[in-house]
């Protein structure tokens, strides 16, 4: 976790400014006597930052605090409106905008079931997403922090069934390119797992755990990882790929170790549901299926939670955290339901695993996670990472033209 305690030196201005800021957003309301415990700086260099950031209207001043003796203090908040930012969703199956003030409130949501969306198509949605949050004055243009887009790695590569020859154009895509056409606000760019995780660090459970593993359930699965609050993402970006990890498949399927992202996910249910002649083709209509086909779903559920049991107890082992947590695009309702069914199996056979919870940010966690990205670069948040102004999950990892570097300062 980036250090929340401060320098009283000159030279450290930008570094104290942080700490405080960081403070502020972690456990507000607060004191400007509570910062300065917390931060190590004193009474006067808290006061004078303080002011700053009130200046540049980033900070409120809340309410005073009732209830104690002497002089209520006066209690301090980000403020909701000092800052605005997008964050936009793309995968496999779906795209989401949505809009946010400076504490995470959603302020506009455009969604579009949409498999396979080319990148022409996505970029007018992205055009025509824009306007309408700015009619709507959902964002503020003149405190815009940036732009978070939240995509699958290797997209346009992996081969999807039904996906389109439009669809693999993605590979040879320059998003960053393309956005700079559109918009002149920072661009930030992440995986879709690894932006879920930052959503929950910065607005979830996170706020209570600060070493937890993230299972993202989307048309695929993935995963993130937070140590110490920081998301990491390892030496070549690939930290937290569950998906890709070897597991022994549910009962009946041979005993063969398949990568658990071949047996939980969005469309391993909706292969299953189509084989037994209940056909979905979007997360929302698992909702609405009659009674056979919901039975069908909770027989997946039963299956699937073995392997998701046997996962959770490995991840223990490596990494020891305060907590699991499932997310993504599976209704609130099942993540719950296969809960349920993986805290049985590990009591009934005694393993040991980390508290295993329904993510606070589900349906919108990755646009969510993509919105917090520039809000953190803003108010220099633990998960701030400048690579994502420079990052793209598209190919090479570390292709960055002169032009992202400019932007990146």
């Amino acid at each position: 976790m980036r250090d929340l305690a401060g320098s009283n030196s000159e030279l450290a201005a930008d570094h104290n400014r942080g700490v405080v800021l960081r403070a502020i957003h972690r456990h507000r309301p607060i004191s400007r006597t509570e910062l300065a415990k917390r931060s190590g700086l004193t009474k006067q260099a808290v006061a004078r930052i303080v002011e700053r950031l009130i200046d540049e209207g980033l900070v409120i001043e809340a309410r005073r605090r009732r209830g104690v003796k002497g002089q209520p203090a006066i209690e301090l908040e980000i403020d909701p409106g000092g800052a605005s930012a997008v964050g936009i969703s793309l995968a496999r199956d779906y795209v989401t905008a949505i809009a946010v003030d400076a504490v995470g409130n959603v302020r506009g949501r455009v969604h579009a079931e949409r498999r396979f969306i080319p990148p022409d198509e996505f970029f007018e949605f992205v055009e025509g997403t824009l306007s309408t949050f700015r009619h709507r004055r959902a964002i503020d243009p003149g405190r815009m922090a940036g732009i978070g887009i939240a995509v699958p790695d290797w997209l346009g590569e992996i081969p999807f069934p039904g996906m389109t020859d439009d669809f693999r154009r993605w590979s040879g895509t320059d998003i960053r390119g393309r956005m700079r056409r559109i918009a002149d606000h920072p661009v930030f760019i992440e995986n879709d797992a690894t932006a879920a995780t930052i959503g929950e660090l910065n607005y979830g459970l996170g706020l209570e755990a600060r070493n937890f593993f993230y299972v993202f359930v989307g048309a695929g699965l993935g995963g993130g990882v937070v140590l110490d609050g920081v998301c990491h993402h390892g030496t070549s970006g690939l930290a937290g790929e569950i998906g890709w990890l070897p597991t022994v498949g549910p009962a009946g399927a041979g005993g063969e170790a398949r990568p658990l992202g071949r047996i939980l996910s969005l469309y391993a249910l909706y292969d299953h549901l189509a084989a037994h002649g209940h056909p979905v083709a979007e997360p929302q209509e698992l909702l609405r299926l009659d009674e056979t086909g919901s039975a069908l779903v909770s027989d997946w559920l039963r299956a699937v939670a073995a392997p998701v049991a046997e996962a959770a107890a490995n991840i223990g082992l490596l990494l020891d955290p305060d907590a699991v947590m499932v997310g993504g695009r599976l209704p609130v309702r099942l993540i719950d339901e296969l809960l349920l069914y993986v805290h049985d199996i590990l009591v009934r056979e005694g393993r040991e695993a980390p508290p295993i919870h329904r993510a606070v940010g589900s349906e919108d966690a990755a646009a969510r996670g993509a919105a917090a990205m520039p809000l953190a670069d803003l108010l220099r948040l633990d998960s701030r990472d400048p690579n994502q102004r420079l990052r793209s999950p598209l190919g090479s990892r570390d292709a960055v033209t002169g032009a992202d570097r400019a932007a990146a300062g």
